[in-house]
């Protein structure tokens, strides 16, 4: 074999060499990032410091900033406030009044709710308005309820066993978000509350039917005007995240595992409340028998502004765990059309947020309260 030959040769097993090796980088590259072994992540916990946003912007802060009340889906004009229905009945004076915003949240409220007082002529056990209740809880697309007086408490509560009553009231919610109240709903809670009147032997006055449904189209006007749901992408800038990985992460900023694949969430401060974000992924990559070999480019990170109390810092919460898990995980911050947002963009958002809340404080709606939820929902 002559010396060109060997040299030739030798050049080739080379080149051979080199196209393996960078075969195999880039595949390294390009393969999901795989969730650390335990104690891998025990000993990075000690050591991990959360980076915050840069004052300046990110390394995107050239891309034009998306017009913030776009970002959020509201807007903020004055509404006038709701009246509620007056009790002519001769009798109104025995009755309690309906529930008043000061006195608690949890249960019907004239301020979004239709309520029909009723009186019985005899105390009725807490057993016997449980059996004539209505078997559904519903009147179309709004929650129907029933309350009884509890004289010894001084309160308004759903009927219990071992308790009687003999003024009650009947109630169904004027707007959600399937929209307001309307004429065939009231009638059908008419109907609803009517026979439970009719099984206690008490007599219900029910307020005007156009004045409510009227009152409901304004509620829903307001609420439609001043509903925000936040919601923005972390997209991987180059290779992509396997399931597992992105839980660890998610983890590290307190999230837990949601009722459904796919879905995490950042629990409130209060047990038993809305959460503060979502996190949604790819659903069939949560399911898969190996979650280190599914490929996840992207992840939704969102706000249902209306059901987390504003004292919760939500959306400044969503701003921190955003550039940590972009840090963290090689990731982008993207608007829902896929555009990054630089820092900077956040800014307007916030302070549009804050105006939102003040909104909603001066209709005695404040954000995370039990009426907004229920008005939200």
């Amino acid at each position: 074999m002559s010396t060109l030959q060997i040299s030739l040769a030798i050049i080739g097993v080379v080149l051979l060499t080199l196209i393996v090796v960078y075969n195999a980088w880039t595949a390294r590259r390009n393969a999901p990032k795989k969730a650390r072994p335990p104690d891998l992540e025990r000993d990075s916990e000690l050591s991990r410091q959360e980076p915050a946003f840069d004052a300046g912007g990110g390394p995107h802060s050239q891309v034009p900033i998306p017009h913030p009340p776009d970002s959020i889906h509201s807007t903020f004009d004055s509404v006038p406030g709701p009246t509620s229905h007056a009790i002519d009945d001769s009798d109104a004076h025995n009755l309690p009044a309906p529930v008043r915003m000061h006195e608690r949240r949890s249960g019907l409220d004239p301020l979004i709710d239709v309520i029909a007082p009723m009186q019985s002529d005899q105390p009725v056990s807490g057993e016997a308005a449980l059996a004539a209740m209505p078997t559904t809880r519903r009147v179309g697309s709004k929650p129907f309820g029933i309350e009884g007086f509890n004289e010894e408490m001084q309160q308004w509560e759903r009927p219990l066993t071992g308790q009687r009553y003999r003024l009650f009231q009947a109630g169904v919610q004027l707007a959600n978000r399937t929209g307001a109240l309307n004429e065939i709903e009231y009638s059908e809670f008419v109907v609803k509350a009517q026979a439970f009147a009719d099984s206690i032997n008490a007599a219900p006055d029910f307020p005007d039917m156009l004045h409510e449904v009227a009152r409901a189209r304004e509620l829903d006007q307001f609420a439609s005007e001043h509903d925000a749901q936040l919601a923005f992408v972390l997209r991987a800038r180059r290779a992509a995240w396997s399931a597992g990985y992105l839980q660890q992460n998610a983890a590290r900023m307190g999230f837990v595992a949601g009722v459904l694949p796919g879905r995490m969430v950042l629990p409130a401060s209060t047990s038993g409340l809305p959460p503060l974000l979502n996190l949604v992924f790819d659903g069939q990559a949560a399911t898969a028998d190996d979650m280190d070999q599914s490929a996840i480019r992207d992840l939704l990170i969102s706000l249902d502004v209306a059901q987390v109390n504003r004292t919760e810092k939500p959306f400044a919460r969503l701003r921190e765990i955003a550039v940590v898990l972009c840090t963290h995980m090689d990731g982008v911050l993207c608007d829902q059309n896929g555009s990054p947002l630089p820092a900077m963009a956040m800014e307007p958002i916030a302070t549009d947020l804050e105006l939102l809340y003040d909104k909603l404080d001066s209709r005695d709606l404040a954000a995370g309260s039990s009426l907004a939820r229920r008005l939200f929902s």
